[in-house]
């Protein structure tokens, strides 16, 4: 299985990652993606893209950040592979690299929230050594 990871800079390799977004976050467009993409970089947002025969086919969009209760973490804010790409281990392959990254930078720990439904992503936490600790509440308006 021959692949690149590799961070998306450009605004042609973050268009490129759109697709795989909209599988997990069907309301995104791409008309707003590349602004929106670049306005959470000036929170330390940015994109790894595992990229195979020319196509993108996973990304995880993380950030680092510092928190009372944590203290300096990873944080997942996206992980997202093609329909026709899963259950390959590029999923698996992205949260190694993370895993690796927040190590290097000197992070404690690495954080992220999944959807409650997501059995096959909550699979593949827990094989990676995550534990469930909290719940997440939201309210939106």
């Amino acid at each position: 299985m021959e692949f690149e990871i590799f961070v998306a800079i450009s605004d042609e390799d973050i268009n490129l990652c759109f697709p795989v977004y909209k599988e997990l976050r069907p309301k995104l467009n791409f008309e707003d993606f590349l602004s929106q993409v670049r306005r959470q970089e000036s929170q330390s947002y940015k994109i790894f893209a595992l990229r195979q025969h020319g196509e993108i086919k996973s990304v995880a969009g993380f950030r680092l950040c510092e928190f009372l209760a944590w203290g300096k973490i990873l944080y997942i804010d996206d992980l997202s592979t093609l329909p026709s790409a899963r259950g390959k281990g590029f999923a698996g392959e992205l949260l190694n690299s993370l895993v690796n990254l927040a190590k290097a930078e000197g992070c404690k720990g690495l954080h992220l929230d999944s959807g409650y439904a997501r059995h096959a992503a909550h699979r593949l936490y827990l094989q990676k050594g995550f534990q469930l600790n909290s719940h997440h509440f939201s309210l939106e308006f």
